[in-house]
Formats: C-alpha cells, structure tokens, sequence
C-alpha cells in the first residue's frame, strides 16, 4: 500500500477524535473520506499532513514511516475548504509560492505555472488577483498551487463545500479527469454521499473516530457491513415493524430494517394478482416533485416508505391508493447487519440495483 494508517489514536482533551484507525490506500487512486460531522475525517486528513499528530500509531507513505517529519517533509499537497489563497498575491504568484520557498530558478517556474494554468483550464489568468476569480476559479487555483511542487500526495479537505450547486457538479467531474490525467495518489473529505460516490474509487466511511467500512463506491452502496453505513447511506426509511410486511419475517426482536427508496416498486393495478404474496396495499401520504422524479412517501399498513417514481408515471396524489412490492431490506442489530430478499419473489423476478 502507498500509504498505510495503523492503529492510530488521537485525543483533544476528553474527546477521542480517531479511535484504532486502520487502512491502506494504492498509489494512484482517489479516496473520499465520508462521515457525518464530527465523525474524524479531517482529523486524519490533518494527520496524515502533519498539521496534527497522532496519541499512537504509525502513518506510512510509500513504505515509510512519517510520524516524525514535519509537514513540510512529507511530500504532501493540501488544498483547504476556503482555498487559502493569498489575497495580496496574483495568480502567479499563488501557485509560484511553494516554488520559490523551494528556490527554483525562474525560468522553471514560470514553466511550471504555465503548464498548471493549462492543466486546471486557466490559461491567461496568471495577473488576476484572488478577488476577481469565481469561486470555481479560486479552487482550481488552490489545487494549482497544491500541485505546484509536485507532491506524492494530494489531499482535499471539503474541495466543493464553498461552491454553488451547478458550479460543484462541474468540478465534481473536473477533479476526476485531472486527477486521472496525472495519476497522483489524493484523498479528499467530504459530508455529501453523491460527491463521494461519483468522485471516488474508494470510500472510507468514519463515524464517531473509527472506520466503519471501506470499499469502492458501488460495493459500499449494496453491501453495507454496519448499522451505521446500512442507515447512513443512501436515502432509506428505518422500519421496526417490518415482520408485518409482505414476504418478510422479522429475524430478531432487537432488530430494524432500513428500506430504500429504490427497494420499492410502484405497481399498475393491471400487473397485480391481488392474492399475491407480495404485492401491498399502500396510501399516498406525500409526493414532490424532484425535477426528474417524484418522491413518494407511502403508508404501509401503518408504515411509512419513501420510494421514487419516474415522471412518465405522472404524478401521484395524497390519498391515492397504489400497489407496492418491496423487494429487499437490510435488517440490523447493534453489532450485525444482513440482507433481506422478500420470499415471494422467485429467481426470475428477482429485482436488482
């Protein structure tokens, strides 16, 4: 592994901020650090640049132990939330900082700004000082000047968290392709799960200073190994009584399920054979519109649901009754968290994501 974390602890005062903190990371891929607030995110993207140090443990790049180089030494780049710029310096002069401490001729850095100007896509803009720049323009800027001394690694602590929606949704993809463009092994923190899903190979997800799950995006969606990422990802619906749904028994009296919306298929009466095993009965409490769906909010014999239906199925109203057939749920306990299939659903109807 390019970089390994091993049983890492850190305290402030009486609040364990990281707790046994284990993972390794390849050269080259791009890892979303995911978690609620105050879940220790940042706190590993601050140790791991030696802005903080750890109680315990050791953290290794590229085979070497770094616990006692100073953040200088370490062959990081840090682009922060609020980019950081230097308000007094142009364009130029940002990204030529970390270039100049390293006492590079002039002649290479100018190169070097040029060459990152193109490759962030701002050309031209090097005699622009940090108030004339969008906020898109600004991050990309910090991540220039970032990149500037050639970093081992790349970390982002929330890169998108001070920019409008659309303008995100951009970068979003932008940081993807330049990141693959020159193959530098990064780590960014981030709170929004699509961000993470979208950006990332890999996501690790913390919650309370410990690691609960790491794995790429599509394996940490449809195998949740906790409670918490079973509940935490996705947009679900956490159910206590789900023994009283069609083609499901409950496994534990300690348990609860979590159903998500894609779960759950809205069906045409024509469709249904209303002895069916699995088809339910359900009432609309809710539908919104969502721009290329509608959110729909069911009550299911007392419980409420949350599905998506497309907009081709025009809208719904409070009050209409509709069929449902819940394919699957995740079923959980304190310590264990497992995969529900509803049992009416033979092999050739199974429903899958």
């Amino acid at each position: 592994m390019y970089i390994e974390l091993k049983h890492i602890n850190k305290s402030f005062g009486n609040f364990q901020a990281s707790k046994d903190v284990n993972f390794g990371i390849e050269k080259g891929k791009l890892v979303g650090l995911l978690g609620p607030s105050g879940s220790g995110k940042t706190t590993i993207l601050r140790m791991l640049a030696g802005l903080e140090h750890q109680d315990s443990g050791d953290i290794c790049i590229n085979g070497n132990v770094v616990n006692d180089l100073p953040s200088s030494q370490r062959g990081i780049g840090f682009v922060f939330q609020n980019y950081a710029l230097f308000p007094y310096l142009t364009v130029y002069d940002n990204i030529a900082y970390g270039l100049k401490i390293q006492k590079k001729d002039k002649k290479f850095i100018k190169n070097r700004v040029e060459e990152l100007l193109d490759l962030v896509g701002l050309p031209g803009l090097e005699k622009r000082y940090p108030d004339q720049l969008s906020g898109g323009q600004r991050q990309r800027i910090a991540l220039a000047r970032a990149l500037a001394p050639n970093p081992e690694v790349l970390l982002l602590d929330e890169p998108f968290a001070a920019i409008d929606a659309k303008v995100r949704q951009e970068l979003r993809t932008w940081l993807r392709e330049t990141i693959d463009k020159i193959g530098i092994t990064s780590i960014f923190v981030t709170h929004d799960q699509d961000e993470a899903i979208e950006v990332a190979d890999e996501i690790i997800i913390t919650n309370e200073g410990r690691v609960e799950q790491m794995g790429n995006p599509v394996e940490i969606y449809l195998h949740p190994k906790t409670p918490f990422v079973a509940q935490f990802i996705g947009k679900s619906s956490i159910i206590e009584e789900y023994g009283k749904l069609k083609g499901f028994d409950s496994i534990g009296p300690d348990t609860k399920a979590v159903i998500r919306p894609e779960f759950i298929e809205i069906k045409n009466s024509k469709d249904v054979i209303e002895e069916s095993s699995i088809y339910e009965h359900a009432t609309v409490e809710q539908s919104i519109f969502r721009g290329n769906y509608f959110e729909v909010l069911l009550n299911i014999k007392g419980i409420t649901v949350r599905t998506n239906s497309p907009l081709v199925n025009g809208p719904l109203k409070s009050g209409d009754k509709v069929w449902v057939v819940i394919n699957q749920m995740y079923v959980f306990d304190d310590k264990t968290t497992t995969t529900l299939t509803n049992k009416g659903l033979d092999a050739s109807s199974m429903y899958y994501i």
